[in-house]
């Protein structure tokens, strides 16, 4: 099999019916249908597709295709983009999911169609490598599966918007891919969250990197900054001003900019860093706040801050 660019659109000479104006009330919800081969990266890019914004629902018979997207259209805006994966392999589903989409074009629903694709000798090493029989070959051999299941999805795959070969492609490759085409400038950024807490409570246990900030003086001992909190303008003043804080805060600045960059690289998504002082109220939220000002301004990095524990005392 001829291998397909990345990301390819649909052929030439191929157009859909034009879409007719929506009708007045409907919501307008963004319809992906993602298909493909099985052993093509289906799960991989609906995971990628989950964590750029999209509500993704997986293995929907195709029979419900379309009652799922009438439903989230009714949901005033909740759900503005939708991502079905389906399994297409069968004459009857397939002829559910033209329907479908045949009565999508007809309400106006803008929709697009995501084909993952493989050679069948990298499907076939696949199958081997997991060590599991193919759906489609009974008691034949693996490639008689793929060969079956090709025949078969054929027809969505010739209507597809999108077709990603990954042949040539590892989780990463593929993850990037489909970010390329659905992530928009927002979503394509890393996420980083900025998690401030008290190490009396216990430290978080899926941060990425925790940094402890309990070699600075702590305002819970002095009397007018104990009720405050990190937040406020004379807890940070007292806290950024103790010897050792602004080096901390450039020097760990600079050790972070070669680490989110390389995240960015390796396509991750999102990252988090917990600040960690004795209570999570003074010292961590100072510090928090002061590193989503200073790393707020890299490029492709979107920070947030959340404060676990202040309140808790």
């Amino acid at each position: 099999m001829s291998a397909e660019p990345k990301g390819q659109t649909r052929p030439a000479g191929q157009t859909r019916p034009a879409a007719a104006e929506p009708k007045h009330g409907d919501s307008q919800v963004e319809v992906l249908l993602v298909s493909g081969m099985s052993g093509a990266g289906r799960s991989t890019a609906a995971k990628v597709l989950e964590d750029l914004g999209w509500y993704v629902v997986d293995n929907l018979p195709p029979g419900m295709l379309r009652p799922m997207v009438e439903l989230v259209g009714r949901a005033d805006g909740a759900v503005p983009k939708l991502a079905v994966v389906v399994d297409v392999r069968g004459q009857k589903i397939m002829t559910q999911i033209k329907q479908s989409l045949a009565s999508f074009w007809e309400q106006g629903i803008a929709f697009r169609v995501l084909f993952l694709d493989a050679s069948d000798e990298v499907l076939v090493r696949r199958f081997e490598s997991v060590r599991r029989p193919h759906p489609l070959q009974g008691d034949g051999r693996i490639l008689d599966g793929i060969l079956a299941e090709r025949e078969q999805v054929q027809a969505i795959r010739s209507r597809a918007d999108h077709i990603i070969d990954t042949s040539d492609l590892n989780v990463h490759q593929l993850s990037a891919a489909v970010k390329e085409i659905f992530g928009d400038e927002e979503t394509a950024k890393l996420r980083l969250l900025l998690l401030s807490f008290g190490f009396k409570y216990g430290a978080p246990v899926d941060a990425d990197h925790v940094v402890d900030v309990r070699f600075l003086p702590n305002p819970h001992w002095v009397p007018e900054l104990r009720a405050l909190t990190g937040k406020e303008r004379a807890v940070a003043d007292y806290v950024l001003g103790q010897p050792g804080a602004g080096t901390f805060l450039d020097r760990y600045v600079a050790m972070l900019e070669p680490v989110l960059e390389g995240y960015l690289r390796e396509h991750r998504s999102y990252a988090t860093i917990a600040i960690g002082c004795t209570g999570g109220k003074h010292r961590s939220v100072a510090m928090a706040e002061a590193l989503a000002a200073r790393l707020s301004g890299l490029q492709d990095v979107r920070v947030s801050v959340r404060h676990r524990d202040e309140g808790r005392e």
